[in-house]
């Protein structure tokens, strides 16, 4: 039996093993090289799996932190039963097709049965099996001896401290996000590590929460016992929130000489998930981790007082420069770009399928339930000539809706209501389904949209992350665009869903709250479903005798090579109506430039929705800095923003910062709030400033 076929009865017994592959090959890897002489009787097992658990509450004495989730200890006992099943295979293989029997418990039923998890969770027997499996009893097979009867009480008996230490609600949660693998030496596997480029404002708040040591393991007995004592430093250091979530790495800009390279190329990005997600973070008590912190989204989150474009450009284009608030020593240029703005009810007919992840990771309240609720938001707005279709994509895909007219809001909600989590998650069909769907269907003169909601957390099935990747092009490219909306916490697939969005024309925001969702999909919604400019790029061409050096704040995705700003063949961001885009370069003034007449000038390139030749519009950027009650709110607010989020991110930039300066400086350039998303921002600026503490 091959490594594969180990981990297909592995995902058998608990499919959210699937989750752990990587780790899971490595050990068996390893296990099936060494195939010990031991045998592998039911005492040597079970001090194996004692070892396991002993291992996880000595590592959560040490650390000094109890705030562990239930679902952290069940999935402490799944992965430790899995590793028992393949250690036993590895000692002695004919055990394995004994152990898999047709009456077979889930990995966390077993390690509940046979290790006495209830003195560590009164509750945790009580946990639901994965969507969509039937779990029966096993016969018993075992001889219920007193000798052997005596382990589990023996185990239960030392792991009864634990029991007053797990006593804490699914909102308490702990950071440890901000560490690199390590290895753990002669054994190849990985263990925390700490981060050295951690600043120390943002280390003061990590050591409350955080493991900054990985300790070697040696082997108290028996062959194997190094693996097991990796994956319980792992699991224990694990917490709810940041367990399995994944984010692109951004390596922050720095500052650029104007006379080495003069030239600054970016597209534009109008999406807002970062924002929503690390306030969903500093909610639960924790600082974010640095690469979810995309600053130009934090930016961008709100809106700014820009003048409406006029005459055929779709957008106006407004520049400030004034000194920068956190170095009074250099200056700082504030540009903004706002989209004409359109009523809802002049927006053309809208074709749009709704692509919902009904997978089992999705069965969380802050998931589907919320994402039903969302929905119906939406639904409420529709008119009768827009038509809505419904995907569901789980194990298979499938149609749930076909296309139905906007003013059946019962039928469209009754199809919303029926969907449940449950099962794996084929992501690659249901994207392909819900495209083929609008295609099908497709308005030429309205809006065509795919809106892809979910946690990330799917295989893509048959096609390869690539063929995906070149299938939504290639929709996009015939007027197809997709909106992704991400949910929940925990397996999080921050990075997948923003490379679909970056793909699609699209756009993506982040839903935590059901506020959050009126905001998408309601006060938002033209600017979510109708673009007005496509593949808009910037270019900043910087007068050396003015600057000295520059550096672009945030978007660092975006960030695009010279020769690309002329070339039409390449992707950038999109505007819809009614959205503003921000950026903000911080300059080192040049000593001999002070009396420059030019700043830089500055360029842009967008293309009409239906056109495929960009068009070019140049201006001028005047070396006048704005002073004193001249300085707009903004510009201010804005720099506030930007501020915030290189506090968060460990800037290098960030030293320096004294938060009440921000709070201070935030609270003044307010201005309207109507919606109260300023309000809101400053009471986050509180919750960090006591987290840093």
């Amino acid at each position: 039996m091959n490594i594969n076929e180990i981990l297909e009865d592995l995902y058998g017994l608990d499919p959210a093993l699937r989750s752990e592959e990587a780790e899971l090959k490595e050990i068996i890897k390893k296990l099936l090289e060494k195939k010990p002489e031991a045998e592998a009787d039911e005492d040597f097992k079970e001090r194996l799996k004692n070892e396991l658990l002993a291992e996880v509450e000595q590592r959560r004495k040490r650390t000094g932190f109890f705030i562990i989730h239930r679902k952290m200890i069940v999935r402490a006992a799944g992965i430790a039963a899995a590793v028992i099943v393949v250690l036993t295979f590895a000692l002695q293989p004919g055990l394995l097709s004994s152990i898999l029997s047709p009456n077979r418990m889930t990995a966390t039923e077993m390690a509940d049965s046979t290790v006495g998890l209830e003195a560590l969770e009164p509750e945790m027997h009580e946990a639901e099996p994965a969507a969509g499996l039937t779990i029966e009893q096993p016969t018993e097979s075992r001889d219920d001896s007193a000798a052997q009867q005596k382990k589990p009480a023996e185990a239960a008996e030392a792991a009864e401290p634990a029991a007053q230490k797990v006593e804490t609600s699914k909102e308490e949660s702990v950071y440890r996000s901000a560490v690199t693998p390590g290895e753990v030496p002669a054994q190849g596997l990985s263990a925390p590590a700490p981060r050295e480029e951690v600043q120390p404002m943002l280390k003061r708040s990590l050591e409350k929460s955080m493991v900054y040591e990985a300790e070697d393991k040696t082997a108290a007995w028996g062959e194997g016992a190094e693996l097991l004592a990796g994956v319980a430093d792992t699991v224990a250091d694990e917490q709810p929130d940041t367990f399995n979530e994944e984010y692109r790495e951004i390596v922050e800009n720095d500052f650029i000489k104007a006379a080495l390279e003069p030239v600054s190329t970016f597209s534009i990005d109008v999406d807002t998930a970062s924002y929503s997600n690390i306030r969903r973070y500093i909610n639960s008590g924790m600082l974010p981790h640095p690469d979810a912190v995309r600053i130009e989204e934090l930016i961008n989150y709100f809106t700014y007082d820009y003048r409406q474009p006029d005459g055929d450009v779709p957008f106006s284009i407004t520049t400030e420069l004034s000194d920068c608030p956190w170095n009074s020593s250099n200056r700082l240029l504030h540009i903004g770009l706002q989209g004409f703005e359109v009523e809802p009810d002049e927006l053309p007919p809208t074709n749009l399928v709704f692509l919902l992840d009904s997978s089992g990771s999705m069965q969380d309240d802050n998931k589907l339930p919320l994402l039903k609720d969302s929905m119906s938001l939406l639904i409420d707005t529709l008119r009768p000539e827009d038509r809505v279709s419904i995907v569901a994509y789980a194990g298979s895909a499938g149609l749930v809706l076909p296309p139905t007219a906007g003013n059946r809001k019962r039928t469209i909600l009754a199809a919303i209501d029926r969907i449940e989590a449950g099962g794996s998650t084929a992501g690659g069909a249901g994207i392909d389904l819900a495209y083929r769907t609008a295609a099908e269907n497709y308005f030429t003169e309205g809006n065509n949209r795919v809106i892809l909601a979910t946690d990330g957390d799917f295989n893509v099935g048959q096609s390869s992350e690539e063929e995906l990747r070149t299938m939504i092009e290639q929709r996009r490219d015939q007027g197809i665009y997709l909106t992704v909306l991400g949910l929940g916490m925990g397996n999080y697939k921050d990075a997948r869903m923003e490379a679909l969005a970056d793909n699609g024309n699209g756009n993506y925001a982040y839903i935590d709250t059901l506020n959050e969702a009126n905001k998408v999909l309601i006060t938002e919604l033209s600017s979510t479903l109708l673009t007005i400019a496509k593949d808009v790029k910037i270019q900043i061409d910087f007068n050396e005798e003015a600057v000295d050096s520059y550096r672009l704040i945030g978007y660092e995705n975006r960030l695009m090579a010279a020769e690309d700003f002329s070339n039409d063949k390449k992707d950038a961001g999109e505007i819809g109506a009614g959205h503003s885009v921000t950026a903000l370069y911080e300059i080192i003034p040049a000593r001999t430039g002070m009396q420059a007449a030019e700043l830089a000038e500055i360029r842009f390139r967008y293309k009409n929705p239906d056109e495929d030749q960009s068009q070019l519009i140049v201006s001028t950027i005047e070396n006048i800095p704005v002073q004193g009650s001249k300085v707009t709110d903004n510009f201010m607010f804005s720099a506030a923003v930007a501020e915030w989020g290189m506090l968060l991110r460990g800037s290098d930039y960030a030293a320096n910062f004294d938060i009440r300066q921000i709070i201070k400086r935030a609270s003044a350039a307010r201005g309207p709030d109507p919606y109260g998303y300023r309000a809101e921002f400053l009471e986050l600026l509180e919750k960090t400033d006591d987290l840093l503490k």
